[in-house]
């Protein structure tokens, strides 16, 4: 059965010879995921333990049914704070009700990617543009660290939408414990400075031993810190029928539902990313989709083991691939040790400042910012930086889901205006060449006299055929052509409203005297479209041509007369 459909498809093919290059990707991997998995649950409102259980579901379920030999699932910064924003308009953060809830909902999310994945609707993760992505991040960031802060302030706890918790930090920053203050800052300084300088090197791990070290110290000069509580795994106590009981009823349900969507659309959003980006000397990875619902069970066997949702780590797979990992073993291996010295070391965790896991909370935050990526845009596509900054805007001045799923519209928006609005961009012969290309002001080029070359900038749909034409009327009207070219190398589709547009288009021009003709339409899918809607019968085939210079030579008569040059 296990052949049949693939089970563990991620483990084989991995000799005893390499396996030690597994064993130790998964010692690294099991120093940096134990600080970070237990404070992504600290910022979900939960026990840290839950972040140690949803590591081990995530890693388990992935390794199970997952494809991708290094890709590590668990507890995630991205989502944790859309989860506990969401959440907590349900039930009180930290209550056994928001607890239960956070399992049930990680059940949901899993069915959302399940089920995705089963419909192979990966392809929905790219609708999600780099700028307005970076510009969310930006947004999760703040509320990732404004959430680190009161602990390493050694203040109350903050709620409320972003901007009241900053006004409630700024209230009380009379109040600011200076040994909480240096223990996460120290720890965050730490975390990143190693990050930088050696990224191999489990930077949280260390910063944490640091702050016990200077917990120990602070408490040898008089000075008392909040710790941490020993591990409990009993992370629902009440028992399984609690799920049964807490099932949420309508009301919530119009919550939960879009909540989990965007969780969803996140979660294979990131998972793309890193699927894209750790390829492991193959082309394409082997199968994206599956890996989508393999994500998605980690997020259900959570759900069902009392933690939460679960998503790819692109900073964690980073470091097993470089550790050497060749398998999913690795993963497992951390997993093994992970539950081993927290069950077999619980109790030590009471030597742990709060402050110090918050901070490493901050380093999180602080790096999800990507300052290169938001310079890298600035640099290179400066009107998609507004894009960026309105992202960040919507998730840090609104409720986060209301932010998260705005900013995701916007993308959609964006995409959208490109296809309904694309240009129509006249084309010059590179001079000596039969080649027709669109020419920056000021460069020479050959231009034949009478004639007028267009290049249509994308498919023929009943959104933007009235736009196209339009540039194409207006041009007409400015050139006063006697034959239109038009290239229609980028046209990959024709809908039956974009044809009829054209095709009346095209009888008007010839009752002005203006001759037509189509050059390069290369698309399988747009040629049988032109033909069965009579866009071709409308032309004539003896207009339709391979090349813009076939065309000009075939119906112009004077295209071996001397060129005009700009």
């Amino acid at each position: 059965m296990a052949s049949r459909i693939r089970l563990f498809a991620a483990l084989g093919g991995v000799s005893a010879a390499r396996m030690p290059a597994d064993v130790m990707a998964g010692l690294a991997l099991v120093a940096i995921a134990l600080p970070e998995q237990m404070a992504t649950a600290r910022l979900m409102g939960l026990p840290p333990a839950a972040g140690l259980v949803a590591f081990a579901a995530g890693t388990l379920a992935f390794a199970a049914l997952g494809t991708h030999r290094s890709l590590s699932v668990g507890a995630d910064s991205t989502i944790a704070p859309i989860m506990a924003a969401g959440l907590a308009t349900i039930a009180a953060l930290g209550s056994t009700d928001y607890a239960v809830l956070a399992s049930l909902f990680a059940m949901m999310t899993g069915l959302v990617l399940i089920l995705s994945g089963a419909l192979r609707l990966g392809w929905i993760a790219d609708l999600l543009s780099i700028p307005v992505t970076a510009g969310f991040m930006v947004g999760i960031a703040a509320h990732v660290i404004l959430g680190a802060l009161p602990p390493i302030l050694g203040i109350g706890p903050a709620s409320g939408s972003l901007p009241e918790q900053v006004a409630i930090i700024a209230g009380a920053l009379g109040q600011v414990q200076p040994a909480t203050l240096a223990l996460g800052l120290g720890v965050a300084g730490i975390s990143l400075g190693l990050e930088c300088w050696k990224p191999r090197l489990p930077g949280p791990l260390i910063a944490i031993g640091f702050s016990v070290l200077a917990t120990w110290a602070l408490g040898r000069a008089g000075y008392t810190v909040p710790m941490l509580d020993p591990l409990s795994f009993n992370l629902r106590p009440e028992g399984p029928a609690a799920l049964w009981h807490a099932l949420p009823d309508w009301q919530d349900m119009a919550v939960l539902i879009p909540l989990a969507l965007i969780v969803a659309l996140v979660t294979m959003m990131q998972t793309a990313a890193v699927l894209q980006s750790t390829r492991q000397g193959q082309l394409l990875p082997a199968n994206p989709d599956r890996d989508f619902a393999a994500v998605g069970a980690g997020s259900v066997l959570a759900g069902l083991l009392g933690s939460f949702a679960v998503d790819a780590s692109p900073p964690r797979t980073a470091i097993a691939e470089e550790a050497g990992a060749r398998s999913q073993w690795s993963g497992l291996v951390a997993v093994m040790l992970t539950l081993g010295v927290a069950l077999l070391a619980a109790d030590t965790f009471v030597h742990i400042p709060r402050a110090g896991l918050n901070g490493v909370l901050l380093a999180i935050g602080i790096r999800l910012i990507r300052p290169r990526l938001i310079l890298l845009i600035r640099r290179r596509s400066p009107a998609e930086l507004a894009l960026a900054g309105m992202a960040a805007v919507l998730v840090i001045t609104l409720p986060i889901v209301v932010g998260v799923g705005l900013a995701v519209v916007m993308s959609l928006l964006h995409a959208i205006y490109g296809i309904v609005r694309p240009p129509c961009t006249e084309l010059g012969r590179v001079p000596g060449t039969t080649i027709w290309w669109w020419h920056p002001p000021g460069a020479r080029a050959e231009y034949e006299p009478g004639v007028l070359v267009l290049a249509l900038g994308a498919p023929i749909y009943f959104m933007n055929a009235r736009y196209i034409l339009k540039q194409v009327e207006e041009k007409v009207v400015r050139k006063r052509p006697r034959l239109l070219v038009l290239d229609a190398s980028a046209v990959v589709g024709i809908d039956f409203t974009g044809s009829q547009l054209l095709q009346d288009e095209i009888a008007l021009l010839k009752k002005q005297g203006v001759a037509v003709a189509l050059a390069r339409l290369e698309s399988g899918p747009a040629r049988s479209a032109a033909t069965r809607t009579g866009l071709i019968e409308t032309i004539g085939a003896d207009r339709v041509f391979l090349s813009v210079e076939d065309a000009v030579r075939a119906l112009w008569p004077t295209s071996d007369a001397p060129k005009s040059s700009a």
